[in-house]
């Protein structure tokens, strides 16, 4: 498997940052993660390709095992494209559930288990993105074409949520607060309230995922988790503290050359 790497320090990684700290930028959340350190960013290349979820998937690990080991508030992961393929939001939704779809499958092949009290069923009110040993995402994702200004960021990017992390704000009574202060900016900035907009469990969170206003005949481009388990049939929970790896992926290493076959093999798919 690979390691995780940091593209802080690319400049197109640098400009994200520039947006999340623009006054006007309304997700309070995502302020304080970047405010705490704790936003980590990949920058890959094309999110119409698969060409970069070998180096995504271990960085959700990461951002998995930091969480599982100190569950503090705020955490979240950026994937940013390099490649503007000046997707509409139809295309752009259908890539990112191709991306989300590619990530589950890298789940099964190395033995995840599915929580069984997660529903696959994107339809489902209480459906999320599950990941590496029952760990649940909420996802954002922005592109240039985002008919919301708060996701429209230049280029296409992803960004993960643990939900463990939206149970902690409930459980403390902020989560309310915060909701009510997010949509108070977002309207002060699009000039009328998201449409998409809707209470957790009230319908599927995956309407949200792509920023497209979507009507109640939407049906999700994602077929779920296949179930299947690596050669074994043991699944594992995968939370090795990856930080402490002897060898960390950075912007002027593995992601600047292509990866070599032997490494591709070793990842497993």
């Amino acid at each position: 498997m690979l390691y995780p790497v940091d593209d802080s320090g690319h400049p197109l990684a640098q400009r994200f940052q520039a947006f999340i700290r623009d006054p006007a930028f309304p997700c309070v959340g995502a302020k304080s993660a970047l405010a705490k350190e704790q936003m980590r960013i990949v920058v890959g290349r094309d999110m119409c390709s698969a060409w970069d979820d070998l180096r995504i998937y271990p960085n959700l690990l990461d951002l998995a095992s930091s969480y599982a080991r100190e569950p503090t508030l705020f955490h979240s992961l950026a994937v940013l494209f390099e490649t503007d393929n000046a997707l509409d939001e139809e295309a752009f939704e259908r890539c990112l559930w191709a991306r989300l779809e590619s990530l589950t499958d890298k789940d099964d092949f190395h033995g995840q288990r599915a929580d069984p009290r997660v529903s696959a069923d994107p339809g489902d009110p209480h459906f999320f993105v599950e990941l590496l040993a029952a760990r649940r995402f909420f996802v954002v994702g922005l592109h240039p074409q985002a008919s919301r200004p708060a996701r429209r960021f230049e280029r296409p990017a992803l960004i993960f949520n643990l939900h463990d992390q939206f149970v902690q704000l409930r459980a403390s009574g902020v989560y309310d607060k915060m909701r009510s202060t997010i949509i108070a900016r977002d309207v002060a900035l699009a000039g009328d309230v998201n449409p998409m907009l809707a209470r957790h469990g009230s319908v599927s969170e995956a309407r949200q995922y792509s920023g497209r206003a979507v009507g109640a005949d939407w049906a999700c481009p994602f077929a779920g988790r296949s179930g299947a388990f690596a050669p074994g049939g043991e699944g594992q929970a995968m939370f090795p503290d990856l930080r402490s790896a002897a060898v960390t992926e950075t912007v002027s290493g593995a992601r600047s050359r292509s990866p070599s076959p032997t490494r591709v093999a070793e990842a497993g798919r």
